[in-house]
């Protein structure tokens, strides 16, 4: 079975937001030897659809769809599962999943103590968040 991945974030009409999901599906790419594919579910390309024809144009028989969300809501309890029912219709014999968002996972805690503990620790000024304009420091919202 060869296998692929589709991680779906919201998508935006921000250039700078979407090239975070590229980066993050190159990183997990080289974390896994199952093909990774970035998508968007809606505003931006590549849509769910298009990274699902992808997938089966690179030989997947078996797609297994990440939504990039925190918390169940409509986009991953029903948009996003309905977009992947779209596009397995067209590849009959393609196996697919559609995995629930990422929810409370103790990850997720960790993460967020590892990534205040280093802002806190290079003094606001770490290199998580370079060239953004999100990170400030306390006062300059």
């Amino acid at each position: 079975m060869r296998r692929a991945l589709i991680i779906v974030d919201h998508g935006s009409e921000r250039e700078a937001a979407n090239r975070m999901l590229e980066d993050l599906a190159a990183q997990v790419q080289r974390l896994t030897m199952d093909a990774v594919y970035p998508a968007h579910m809606e505003l931006a390309e590549p849509t769910i659809g298009q990274a699902f024809d992808a997938a089966v144009a690179g030989g997947a028989d078996f797609v297994f769809i990440f939504p990039y969300f925190l918390a169940p809501g409509r986009h991953s309890r029903e948009d996003i599962p309905r977009l992947c029912a779209e596009a397995a219709a067209r590849h009959p014999g393609v196996e697919w999943h559609c995995a629930g968002p990422i929810g409370l996972d103790k990850m997720m805690a960790q993460l967020i103590v590892h990534r205040v503990r280093r802002c806190q620790q290079y003094e606001f000024q770490c290199d998580e968040c370079p060239d953004n304009d999100y990170c400030r420091p306390a006062g300059e919202f």
